[in-house]
């Protein structure tokens, strides 16, 4: 496609505003290894809600969200929750809360405040490093197979006559561009940036929603779709017969193996609670909890997630599948059995949005894409270098020497990224592996460590190497992570309780420090009663059942605020105002529930955990 001036204008404007910025804010980074990972524990709350929000808005999922919405219609909104998206709500009720009041700076740093120190503790810190430096790779070749697409589909020039190589050119011109400032700002430097970014994206977003709106009628929509599209409840079936519009549409549902939806959709949630519970992983998800200045703000944040992405993210996607239902048909159609639904992004744009419009759109997805890409290359540093360099070879080394460590390790991951995004050329294959087999491998050892006092640090390393030694090799085979998830359960939980049972428990003053600052409710009576027969009682955790409850009226509010602008953009008007209705009432519902029952340190916490430094207000 040919941009306009203007649109260039724009674009080279604003990354290099982006860039600027994140270069400046690279100051405060710089002055501790805790400045770089984690900005000091000084940003506020709702920044970093803004920034997980940005980092989440990336451009890879984007065209798979478009592709999904076009095929699948309103009960696309339960695809994601292969994430599963609906995991911020899991982190709002309880598990921000829980994690924050650690205090530590990465993952693997939690670990040992879990297990304590010795084998066990030495084992499992180690395979979480492991799983979250495989994660960052994972997630760098995703988003860079992503801007390779998008790029050679925008960019006026040509670089190479074979489009795979023009898309890998444009892949690498933009990892540059954004490496110079993720390496060197840490993350200030993210948060301030993706802040912007958010901005700038949900007003485009809007944008392409009122275009949509104005430009396809829902006379037109329906007859261009097959019947049950706009339905949002699941049947047995999917039953979406696209033969008459679109045949390779059922040969993408088929391919992806949704047909009998509602076992897909008990398979999903089963994987994405299990997943949930587990907490986040060691990422930028984690990070961002980590990072907040206190344990209530954490919960703040990760609600805040829901509210800022949900609708703005979906206003865009939605109106860009109508665009190309209205008016891509034709060029799909005749791309027969090689169609690419990746596609259908790029092709909106280049046709349906207004020079300037156009230019702020791009730069927008451009720089979802650097937010994504900084938040998950900002997580390596904190776990080579806190968690292996200074702890096992050089611990009494300077802050300034950390930092410049800090810089190394972002370089030698985005390269080592982008090497293996060269080899792949399936956003979906990429995010099924992630999510599915990674993922899966991650649940039953992070499951087990919040709610059984009894699981110890070898129980921990055991589960995690199955599901490693289980995930690695699906990334080269041409098999379904998700239909392989339940075996992986199983033989990951049967690795960690058996890790578990063969070795001595973890010691109990370990479990009391940690069951007195986190207060998690599960089985750990042994460890109450520990405490009682010291004299030092707590009392339990008794909000089990006001979370479960809170659980559920969250997922109502998630989805509720997903289909309210899918529903806006199609113009169902009626559905759209019961979306609307059903969100306000849960959110007054979670401000009674949840809300105001948030506490920063769990009843009869100790003053002096509550002064520590890194966890005191």
């Amino acid at each position: 496609m040919s941009l306009t001036g203007l649109d260039l204008i724009i674009i080279i404007a604003y990354l290099g505003l982006t860039v600027a910025i994140g270069m400046f804010m690279s100051g405060q980074a710089s002055k501790s290894l805790k400045g770089y990972a984690l900005g000091s524990n000084k940003l506020p709350w709702y920044a970093l809600g803004l920034s997980n929000a940005s980092g989440m808005f990336d451009i890879s999922g984007t065209m798979w969200l478009v592709y999904l919405l076009f095929i699948y219609g309103l009960q696309s909104v339960y695809i994601p929750w292969l994430w599963p998206t609906f995991n911020q709500v899991f982190l709002m009720i309880f598990l921000s809360l829980w994690l924050r009041r650690s205090g530590v700076m990465t993952g693997a740093e939690w670990i040992e405040f879990r297990f304590g120190k010795g084998v066990g503790s030495t084992m499992s810190h180690l395979v979480v490093v492991v799983f979250a430096l495989v994660m960052v790779l994972g997630y760098l070749a995703y988003g860079f197979v992503g801007i390779g697409k998008f790029g050679a589909a925008f960019m006026p020039w040509e670089l190479s006559s074979d489009p795979h190589m023009n898309e890998i050119y444009y892949g690498l011109i933009v990892v540059g561009l954004t490496s110079l400032y993720v390496i060197k700002g840490g993350m200030f430097s993210v948060v301030i940036t993706e802040v912007m970014q958010y901005i700038v994206m949900t007003v485009a977003s809007i944008a392409v929603g009122i275009i949509a709106i104005q430009t396809v009628s829902p006379e037109l929509l329906d007859s261009l779709t097959p019947d049950g599209w706009a339905g949002i409840f699941p049947g047995w079936r999917l039953d979406l017969d696209w033969n008459e519009i679109l045949p390779s549409a059922n040969s993408k549902i088929a391919e992806d193996g949704y047909e009998l939806f509602q076992i897909f959709l008990m398979l999903v949630l089963f994987k994405g609670l299990l997943q949930s519970f587990a907490g986040p992983a060691p990422n930028y998800d984690m990070q961002r909890v980590l990072s907040t200045r206190t344990p209530k703000e954490a919960a703040m944040m990760s609600g805040l997630v829901t509210v800022v992405l949900a609708p703005a993210r979906y206003m865009l996607i939605a109106g860009l599948a109508v665009l190309a239902i209205g008016f891509y048909m034709t060029q799909l159609n005749a791309m027969g059995g090689d169609v690419d639904f990746e596609l259908i992004l790029p092709f909106v744009l280049s046709n349906f949005i207004p020079a300037g419009l156009l230019g702020l759109l791009i730069a927008g997805l451009l720089a979802a894409f650097m937010s994504s890409f900084a938040a998950t290359t900002n997580a390596a540093p904190a776990y080579v270098v806190n968690d292996i360099y200074k702890r096992y070879i050089n611990p009494n080394a300077s802050e300034k020497t950390y930092v410049w460590m800090s810089y190394a390790v972002a370089a030698l991951f985005i390269v080592v990224g982008t090497a293996f995004g060269l080899y792949a050329t399936d956003i979906n294959f990429l995010l099924q592996w992630i999510v599915s087999a990674l993922y899966g491998g991650y649940t039953a050892s992070n499951v087990l460590k919040w709610y059984w006092w009894r699981f110890n640090g070898q129980g921990y390393f055991w589960g995690m190497v199955a599901g490693l030694l289980f995930a690695i090799p699906m990334a080269f085979m041409d098999l379904n992570a998700l239909h392989a998830f339940p075996l992986m359960l199983a033989v990951c939980t049967a690795a960690a309780i058996a890790g578990t049972l063969l070795t001595p428990p973890t010691d109990m003053e370990t479990l009391e420090k940690f069951y007195i600052k986190t207060r998690p409710w599960g089985f750990w009576d042994p460890v109450q009663q520990s405490l009682v027969d010291k004299g030092q009682g707590v009392p339990k955790n008794p909000d089990f059942w006001r979370d479960m409850m809170n659980i559920g009226i969250g997922l109502v509010w998630h989805t509720s605020l997903t289909a309210a602008p899918i529903f806006m953009v199609i113009q169902h008007w009626t559905e759209m105002t019961i979306a609307i209705v059903i969100a306000v009432i849960t959110t007054a519902v979670l401000k009674s529930t949840w809300y105001d029952n948030l506490k920063d340190y769990a009843e009869g916490t100790p003053e002096a955990e509550i002064k520590k430094e890194g966890y005191a207000k």
